[in-house]
C-alpha cells in the first residue's frame, strides 16, 4: 500500500503540471488560430 501511495505522489505532480501546461498552450493556440483566420481579411484592406 505504501508503494502505491508513493508512486501516485511521485507521478501525480508531473501529470498535474503537464495538464496545466497543455491547457495554457491550448488557449494560446486558439489565439494563433484566430489571428491566422483573420489575416486574409486584414491583408485585403
Amino acid at each position: 500500500m505504501e508503494t502505491i501511495i508513493s508512486f501516485v505522489s511521485e507521478v501525480g505532480f508531473p501529470i498535474v503540471v503537464t495538464m496545466y501546461l497543455l491547457y495554457r498552450i491550448e488557449t494560446k493556440l486558439d489565439a494563433v488560430i484566430t489571428s491566422i483566420q483573420t489575416l486574409p481579411q486584414k491583408l485585403k484592406e
